[in-house]
């Protein structure tokens, strides 16, 4: 199958995204709906700001095609292609990364906003941006990384993990049960991370891709407006995916944060509730989760990849729309555009990620992704 046109075959550095933003009188920002591309597009409006450059910024879910609304100076695209975008960014590696690098040219970045926008991507912090979070006194601490200061509500409403716990405050109780879980010395955040851990690992089958992923919910770096930044990074991906414009205002700081926890409340149990009553189908290379409606495919997708999923590929269909995550090398994107035209759908996508919309039947869009992997 070709992949001509991928985005990030020829991905801009840093230094050329500042030059071009240096340049601009007006930029467009077109940023996918997700807490790493609202992280980045934060990022890049704070800098702008500092230049007084205008800009306008949206959340364009794919597949919709985020072609150019305004006559602006240099459009970029943030974690998803645009047909429009003279540069494009964060389609496979961490937007925030390169976001947070162009800005340091220009402005003085927040590096927390970037962590988290790292985090959520899901990508290890490391480099510049850590560099810099660290020289602001960011520092890891024992725990788990959730936005409240509620254990128990943050474990079940996480989407960072998913476990027994999950989707359910009264299961999220019993695993901390034996503990003072308001406690906030050291050794009670040890044994919180440890139980969270063994209950993911007698949850996840041996799938060994969980034993990385549950990582990012374990020992967190605090600061930010919520408990961590992992919480922080949690919130932003749940809100871009449910409220677009509320994850915007939340990463420039202008939002209520209670709303953005509610909605991330809101969306975790959405996730969770689907996963749970998903009916599942394995073939070669591909893990296919059908879920009733409504569902939040995208999350749901990346959960199952990192816990569940035996197979590379996870494709999650509810009614009408679809998901996919895979790694890096398997064309997502261009196969999800190939099966949703199939069925007179429309798909997309990045390397790693693929979103469709279509009529038919799920089962016709599973055939379709299958045969046109």
């Amino acid at each position: 199958m070709s992949t001509a046109g991928r985005p990030d075959e020829s991905a801009p550095v840093a230094s050329d995204l500042a030059a071009s933003l240096d340049d601009a009188g007006l930029v467009r920002i077109v940023a996918a709906a997700t807490g790493d591309a609202v992280a980045a597009t934060g990022v890049l409006a704070d800098a702008l700001e500092t230049r007084d450059t205008a800009y306008q910024a949206s959340v364009v879910p794919v597949p919709s095609t985020g072609d150019r609304t305004t006559d602006a100076d240099c459009t970029v695209a943030i974690g998803r292609p645009a047909a429009s975008a003279d540069l494009t960014i964060g389609c496979s590696e961490a937007a925030s990364t390169v976001a947070f690098d162009a800005a340091a040219t220009i402005a003085s970045p927040d590096p927390v906003l970037a962590l988290a926008g790292t985090v959520a991507a899901g990508d290890t912090p490391q480099g510049t941006v850590l560099e810099a979070a660290e020289a602001a006194g960011i520092e890891r601490r024992p725990g788990i990384a959730v936005p409240t200061a509620d254990r128990i509500d943050g474990l079940a409403h996480s989407t960072l993990v998913t476990g027994p716990f999950s989707g359910d405050v009264e299961s999220a109780g019993e695993l901390l049960a034996d503990i003072d879980a308001d406690a906030t010395d050291e050794e009670t955040r040890r044994t919180v991370a440890s139980l969270v851990a063994l209950a993911v690992a007698g949850d996840s089958d041996g799938i060994e891709r969980g034993a990385d992923a549950v990582e990012r919910v374990l020992r967190p770096y605090v600061g930010g407006p919520f408990e961590t930044v992992g919480g922080y990074a949690d919130v932003l991906d749940a809100v871009a995916r449910e409220q677009p414009g509320l994850a915007v205002a939340l990463a420039v700081g202008s939002a209520d944060t209670e709303t953005a926890l509610r909605t991330w409340r809101d969306h975790g149990r959405q996730a969770h509730a689907a996963l749970a009553s998903a009916k599942t189908g394995r073939y070669d290379g591909l893990f296919v989760v059908r879920c009733g409606d409504p569902a939040p495919v995208g999350t749901v997708a990346r959960l199952v990849r990192e816990f569940r999923s035996p197979e590379p590929v996870v494709l999650v269909v509810a009614d009408g729309e679809a998901a996919v995550v895979g790694p890096a090398g398997k064309a997502v994107g261009e196969t999800t555009r190939v099966a949703a035209q199939a069925v007179d759908g429309d798909g997309g996508g990045t390397p790693t990620r693929g979103r469709a919309r279509f009529d038919a039947e799920g089962t016709e869009f599973v055939l379709a992704f299958r045969e046109a992997q």
